[in-house]
């Protein structure tokens, strides 16, 4: 893994690089004051260069920095383009290219894990990996009863790297108050910590994909394959043919997107009400379009338990939001941790920011796209503190469900779908059609 500083002394240096630079700018910016630059100037060119230097370390570290990252993607469209750009290359770099465990480590993690005569286990066994994501890489092989499977296995390692990064990131709380002064970060970094903990055990994302497999089983929509063998670091699934839906996103028909995108919605949407729990990566490599037409979803590594279902409090307040109510609407989102007590907001700000994202739900069809994506980060592109992004928190609970629905809209922007997302929010969004 060459492209992760798995040293604690390596890692530890490339995090606290970041308060010690911080103090050097506020250093610098307190001379420049002196000799008569205004403070507002100042302090906007003091957080452009701490947004530079957080998103280049961010964007050099994997693990947990990279899990942060992704978490807090919605807050880049309150950067410069120039700023967060480079940073989203760099992510969507690490997860799509994540460099392979040589054979020979692969062969000793197999040993470790299941003994010396690992291989009876397999008729075949390809030591090439098929996919590679942050913590661990995808074999495909053929169990010992004839069946294709899909082979995980967890990087050596890549649960210290992770728990590194976060207890270096929660020290940083001031650093990122800088930016989002806002956002309560400790208790972002907080759940996904505990989150990432999750994620690690295998035995947990074995328990979580079976019972997705169980509840669409012969569903007309979706297909999970079903869980084999699992211990805490490798994980036996059947295997799944398909089309990737990222060659969905490049080559596919209108029809082949729009359905694509669709389904997307509809399964995460579906999900908690049928499996009390929530898919919360919906990144395109872990979705295939089978050749029957239906979804196929992959890696549950990370999901959000929801055994109440979807949040009623979304459907409720885009409900309250669409019939023109925006105080309603802020004393909602307050009371849910979103604007802290001691924030004020400019309700006509955040009745603007809100409105897209709304939108899908006010017209019979819709079209995502990335020209409609951009003209959203553009509406909140600057580093002010009026800037009504900033002045948003992301509560705790909602930091997987955050990063569904950020990374979503994400792939619904790359198909450029057009469907009747509206339809799905009032059948499977409780509160909404109230």
């Amino acid at each position: 893994m060459t492209d992760l500083p798995r040293n604690a002394v390596t890692r530890s240096a490339k995090l606290a690089a970041l308060p010690l630079g911080f103090a050097g700018r506020t250093a610098l910016g307190l001379g420049k004051r002196i000799g008569g630059i205004s403070a507002e100037v100042v302090a906007q060119e003091i957080q452009q260069r701490t947004a530079e230097q957080i998103f280049k370390i961010l964007g050099e570290l994997k693990g947990g920095a990279m899990k942060l990252g992704q978490a807090l993607s919605i807050f880049e469209a309150a950067l410069p383009p120039e700023i967060a750009g480079p940073y989203r290359a760099t992510l969507t770099r690490l997860q799509d290219a994540a460099p392979p465990l040589p054979a020979a480590v692969v062969h000793k993690v197999l040993t470790e894990q299941l003994g010396d005569d690992w291989r009876e286990n397999f008729l075949e066994f390809d030591d090439r990996p098929t996919a590679a994501a942050s913590i661990g890489q995808v074999h495909r092989a053929v169990w010992h009863d004839g069946r294709q499977v899909a082979v995980k296995i967890q990087y050596p390692g890549a649960g210290r790297a992770l728990m590194s990064d976060f207890n270096q990131l929660a020290r940083l709380g001031k650093l990122f108050g800088v930016l989002l002064p806002g956002l309560d970060i400790k208790a972002v970094l907080g759940e996904l910590k505990e989150r990432v903990v999750e994620e690690l055990d295998y035995f947990k994302e074995a328990e979580a994909q079976h019972a997705f497999a169980l509840e669409f089983k012969d569903d007309p929509d979706f297909c999970v394959p079903d869980v084999i063998a699992a211990n805490e670091q490798i994980l036996v699934t059947e295997w799944m043919d398909g089309t990737p839906l990222s060659k969905i996103i490049t080559e596919g028909t209108r029809e082949q997107r729009d359905r694509a995108g669709l389904l997307l919605v509809r399964f995460l949407f579906a999900s908690p009400g049928r499996v009390g729990m929530l898919h919360a990566d919906p990144h395109p490599g872990n979705f295939r379009v089978l050749d029957d037409g239906r979804l196929g979803v992959l890696d549950f590594g990370a999901v959000n338990h929801l055994p109440d279902g979807y949040p009623p409090v979304f459907g409720r307040l885009t409900r309250i939001f669409n019939q023109g109510d925006m105080t309603t609407v802020v004393q909602g989102l307050r009371d849910e941790g979103f604007i802290l007590p001691h924030i004020t907001v400019d309700v006509e700000a955040l009745r603007g920011f809100l409105a897209p994202y709304v939108e899908p739900t006010q017209v019979e069809e819709f079209t995502f796209s990335r020209e409609w994506l951009q003209a959203q980060a553009a509406s909140v592109a600057d580093l002010r503190p009026s800037n009504v992004v900033r002045q948003l928190n992301l509560p705790a609970s909602y930091v997987l469900i955050h990063r569904v629905h950020a990374a979503g809209i994400g792939v619904l922007c790359q198909l450029g779908t057009t469907a009747r997302f509206k339809d799905e929010v009032i059948r499977w969004v409780p509160g909404f059609a109230a």
